[in-house]
Order: C-alpha cells, then structure tokens, then sequence
C-alpha cells in the first residue's frame, strides 16, 4: 500500500520510473493520460508504426506539443516524451525501465518481450493475446533474467488474480475467479459487420470514435472471455472447465449461489476454476445489477467458525451459509495501469504472471469454412476462441486462436468444429510459432491446485 509513496520519493529524487509505451491505441491513450498526473513517472517514449497516431494519442492525452523530442536522449535529460515508428529503439533506449506493451498482436507481443530481456527492461504485457499464447514461457525468461513480466492492471486478468490472492492470503479456499460479460450463445457466430448492434453502440458513434470493429467483436463472439480467463488460469493456477467456458447468467447477488460446486447446486464443474457470468438472461433479458464489467471470485468457509463470522459480519452468502463472494463493479482499463509499472519499478513484483500452463484458447469455426478459404484470426469472420484445458488442447491438435491469422485451410471445417493444426501450415522458423512450440515442450500441462 505504498506504492505512492514511493514514486513521491523517486519524484523528489529526480529520479523517474521512465516508461516506454508500445501501441498507441485506446489502453495506451488511456495510460498516458493518467502517467501524466502521476509524480515519479516519465514517459521517455511512445512506439507505433503509425506516428500520427502516437502523436494524436499524446495529445488527446493532454501532452503538449512542446514537451516531445525527436530522440530518447533529449526526452531523457529534458523530461519529455519522444515518438518512434520503431519499438525496437524504444526497447533499446538508454534510461528505459519498464515497457508497456499494449499493440495486441501476439506475434508482435513475443518479440516485443524477448527483446525486452535482451535490454533488460521490465514488462507490464497488456497483450494479454501474447500471453494466452505462449505466456509461461514469457514469464521464465524473464525471471532467469531476472526481470519482471508483468499482467497489466486495470485489465481484468490482473485485478481477478488479485482478488484470488487475497482471499488464499486470507486462508479462503478458492471456489470460483472470473469475471462478467454480455452474452447469449448465438454471440459466438458475431462478425465484424454485426458487432456493434450486439455491442449496443451506434455503428456511427464507433466510426467516429475510431473503434476497431474486430477487435470490439472479439469482445462478443467470446473470443477475449476464452484469452482473459486462460491468462487468469495460468497466473492464479485454477482449472479450466473441459467444456470450455459456461458463461451462465447471474447478478452480484446469486455469485455466491451460482459459482459454487455442482454436488451442491453450484454451475461449476468443481471448485478451484474460472468462469465467466453473463449479463443477460438466455431469452436475452437483461440481469438486474449484473457484473458485465466486473471481477469477482468466490470462497468457502473453511470452518464452522468462519462460516459463523460470515454470518456475523453480513456477508453474501448461499443458502447453506458457506460459500461467500468478493467483487469488483468496474475495471478502469488503461487508467490504472501505472500501478503495474510502479510494482514492476520499484516493488520488482508482477501484478499477476503466469506460472503454469492450465489454460489454452482453440480456434472454432463460425459458419462451415472451406478448404481454400484464408482465416482472418481474433474478432474476424472465420473463427472464435474457446477456453479448454491445456493438456485436451494440445490432445486434440487444436489451433490456437493467437496462430489463427493470414493460414489458408487445407482441409473443410463444419460450423462449430475446433480447427486442427493439420488444416493449416504452420511456418517453423515464424517467431510466434516457434515461441508457441518451445512452450509446449517446457510446460507439460498438469492439474491445477485447488
């Protein structure tokens, strides 16, 4: 709890945490407008291949024009902020501490990364893409580089693997971790053409605002729950429901009663997992007080006596009195993303990183796909990503959705079939590929803890 303190000092010191930002799009403006208010922080440089962008991004965040450089030695020395079309320079910037990499192109998140222990910078990966693909690994090399791989706070991974250690730290066993969503069972089927309906923003307001129509549809078609919920696996070390996510509706009310074990009326597969509730009824009704940006996880009572207490002090409970609900309405996105660069600076602590590999996310075909067609990966027309556990993903010779872009079919997929690696050709010497091999052969899946 003293995270401020110490920025104050490193601001008193004139000693800076210095952050470079990879992918000025919204978490990255998000971030930047809050650094800026933050003493103890410097953004010594903004990376985009796109300049005008990372120029527009600055200045939405409130960054005048005369406080940017044109080289990171002047924004060093003169406290302002240079803008590169290379993130590779960004990485490799005299001075650099911690980078942000928020581009959500996994490809480009693991070489991001890896050149990251190449300089010696700390990582807060808002690439949470990258992550579900090959993230363990990630986090070892960085940690025998001794260094941080951080999850990005105010993303919802982070602040659920937060909620997960508190209740543990509490000597709380953990029922249930995960978050809220909006969704209905034909969501999965949503392209970029019909997002913003199911989305509920006018196509007009999206446009104008820039949004990206792909990237918001994998919002929906539930490919991000599937990403989110793989990383908070293999963070927090819960399982994977082997029918992948259920997502059943329930208000903050019944989290208690719904995320509870099936042999005592939960919707669980067991105790110790993820899951994902819905903001919406199946018959599309809407739930009163949902949770559709929110966190939460569930516990039991361990005792008869911390079951009394729970009752004690007002808790939430199930009918029984022992299962119990912690959570969080609303996640700030890229507004409170400082406090996983002030914990990787000063603390040398993650804000959640993943430590085994429980989780995987599968491409699954949206409509009958044929042999010839080229699939478009995350938030396209062509697929979907569904959460399973590691070790039936890899059984099964699934694709994973981070690989799943710019590969020609080889073969038919029906309509709701998980698309094997044999119907694609997967390049060896591509980076994330490889990345995604040497993974699988150094984290064996195994059971998580419950």
């Amino acid at each position: 709890m003293n995270l401020y303190r110490m920025l104050r000092q490193r601001a008193e010191a004139g000693r800076p945490v210095t952050v470079g930002l990879i992918g000025a799009g919204k978490f990255g403006t998000m971030f930047l407008a809050q650094a800026r208010q933050t003493p103890g922080l410097h953004v010594l440089g903004v990376a985009d291949m796109n300049p005008t962008s990372a120029h527009g991004a600055l200045g939405e965040a409130g960054f005048a024009a005369d406080r940017r450089a044109r080289d990171f030695g002047t924004a060093l020395h003169q406290g302002t902020t240079a803008v590169v079309e290379d993130a590779d320079s960004l990485i490799a910037a005299d001075g650099l501490d911690v980078v942000v990499e928020a581009t959500g192109n996994p490809a480009a998140g693991i070489r991001h990364a890896r050149a990251c222990v190449r300089h010696g910078r700390h990582l807060v990966n808002v690439n949470v893409e990258a992550d579900a693909l090959c993230g363990p690994l990630l986090a070892q090399e960085f940690a025998r580089a001794g260094l941080v791989y951080s999850l990005a706070y105010g993303d919802q991974p982070a602040i659920i693997c937060e909620l997960v250690d508190w209740a543990r730290t509490s000597g709380l066993p953990v029922v249930a971790a995960g978050k809220g969503t909006k969704y209905l069972e034909s969501f999965h089927r949503s392209t970029p053409d019909t997002v913003w309906d199911l989305y509920g923003i006018a196509r007009e307001a999206a446009e104008r605002a820039g949004m990206n129509a792909q990237m918001f549809n994998s919002f929906i078609d539930g490919t991000k729950s599937g990403i989110e919920m793989a990383a908070v696996a293999n963070a927090a070390d819960l399982g994977v429901p082997p029918d992948g996510l259920a997502f059943p509706p329930c208000s903050v009310d019944d989290l208690a009663h719904v995320l509870r074990p099936p042999e005592v009326g939960g919707r669980l597969h067991r105790a110790g997992q993820v899951e994902v509730v819905s903001s919406l009824e199946r018959d599309g009704r809407k739930i009163d007080r949902d949770l559709r940006w929110g966190v939460y996880v569930t516990f039991a009572a361990p005792s008869d006596y911390t079951r009394e207490c729970f009752r004690e002090y007002g808790l939430v409970t199930d009918v029984s009195g022992t299962y119990s609900a912690l959570y969080r309405p609303y996640h700030l996105i890229g507004l409170e993303l400082g406090v996983s660069v002030a914990s990787a600076a000063l603390r040398r602590e993650p804000t959640g990183a993943p430590a085994a590999f429980n989780g995987d996310v599968v491409a699954v075909a949206k409509r009958d796909l044929k042999a010839g067609e080229r699939l478009d990966g995350e938030g396209g027309y062509c697929v979907w990503g569904r959460l399973m556990p590691a070790s039936d993903s890899l059984a099964a010779g699934a694709l994973p959705i981070g690989l799943a872009h710019g590969l020609t079919l080889r073969q038919d997929v029906p309509q709701g079939a998980v698309v094997p690696r044999a119907a694609v050709e997967l390049d060896p010497e591509d980076g994330a590929v490889a990345a995604r091999a040497e993974m699988e052969r150094a984290f064996a899946p195994r059971q998580a803890a419950q």
